[in-house]
């Protein structure tokens, strides 16, 4: 199966990115000539989602030659300038780092341009068959006729294509697994009512959206057998960094054993760092959570405190779907073990 939409494409030397701030009441495309306009993007959120990003960022490394090819200083400080769009999903970093250990093979290439644009078109088409991959080897956790609490957005809009913990969900349901599917709204961004009510209802898979504060009740009462989300970062030692939200989901599965999964390809895991506490924590706009769109729900002299991610201890993870496997406990010892399979 394929989305009947495409949240990037690479035409006519434009990279077309569905404008994920306007879903969906609008459907528009945003259309990247530059890597500034690719800075821009990430940093505004036209396009978000730790795969998305990485895919989208790899293009803004071709920008940046194809305007810089005759300033290699230039060059990377355009680069950089990409990099600082967004600091807590590591696949942004992951594919720039890529795009860079390509160029510093082939700069004296005279088609040194175009290897890149070809690597970047790479990245895109590998992480599609990645999240396939992560969907067919997840959907194993989920049972017929499951009920599956969700976060965030992790569908095809988080991605090249497909999804992660999204795509996991895509998978059991085109496996005629008989599932229903809660989606948190996910505040302030409402990514979950905004982006994967919309997949839900564009797959036709069966769904109900609920408020972040109804899915401690849900699990209470016994009507979620598993929670899957997605990641923005991993640890080598399992714990998960993603949407604010999701380590108290983390807690409340704990408390009642319900399984709690993150679906992520390998570049998510942060192989230079030991632990959850090493990761940046975003923190966004104050008027995110003042407004609703552009209704003030909050005095505008009131503070805000707003953090784009948290981080959930590996202890509260029941396990980590790769496209490699599913990473289960003892985290540190399996990710090593994978890291030397399949990174080394």
């Amino acid at each position: 199966m394929k989305e009947p939409f495409n949240t990037l494409e690479f035409k006519n030397d434009e990279l077309l990115l569905i404008d994920q701030r306007v879903l969906p009441a609008k459907f528009e495309i945003f259309v990247a000539k530059t890597y500034k306009d690719i800075e821009f993007s990430i940093r505004d959120m036209v396009v978000r989602g730790a795969p998305a990003i990485g895919a989208t960022a790899a293009y803004g490394v071709y920008f940046a030659l194809k305007e810089f090819k005759n300033s290699e200083s230039d060059f990377y400080k355009a680069c950089e300038f990409v990099n600082n769009s967004r600091p807590t999903a590591i696949n942004l970093k992951w594919a720039i780092d890529r795009m860079l250990n390509v160029y510093g093979e082939n700069k004296t290439k005279e088609n040194v341009l175009e290897i890149l644009k070809d690597e970047a078109i790479l990245i895109q088409d590998e992480d599609i068959k990645t999240n396939q991959q992560m969907g067919e080897i997840g959907m194993a956790v989920i049972a017929q006729n499951a009920t599956i609490l969700t976060h965030c957005n992790t569908g095809a809009l988080a991605t090249a294509g497909w999804g992660t913990a999204l795509g996991v969900i895509k998978s059991a349901f085109y496996a005629n697994k008989n599932i229903f599917v809660y989606a948190d709204e996910t505040r302030p961004r409402l990514q979950g009512a905004r982006l994967t009510a919309w997949e839900l209802t564009q797959a036709k898979i069966p769904s109900k959206l609920i408020t972040d504060s109804t899915a401690a009740t849900l699990i209470r009462d016994g009507k979620i057998d598993l929670v899957v989300l997605g990641a923005d970062r991993i640890a080598t030692n399992g714990d998960v960094c993603n949407k604010i939200g999701s380590f108290s989901l983390s807690v409340i599965c704990k408390a009642y054993g319900v399984p709690f999964y993150s679906a992520a390809p390998l570049s998510t895991i942060d192989f230079n760092i030991s632990d959850g506490s090493q990761i940046p924590i975003e923190e966004r706009d104050k008027n995110e959570v003042r407004f609703v769109g552009e209704t003030q729900i909050a005095p505008l002299e009131m503070d805000v405190y707003n953090p784009a991610f948290d981080v959930t201890p590996h202890q509260n993870v029941t396990g980590i779907i790769t496209e490699k496997g599913i990473i289960y406990p003892p985290f540190k010892e399996n990710i090593e073990k994978l890291k030397q399979k399949y990174i080394c």
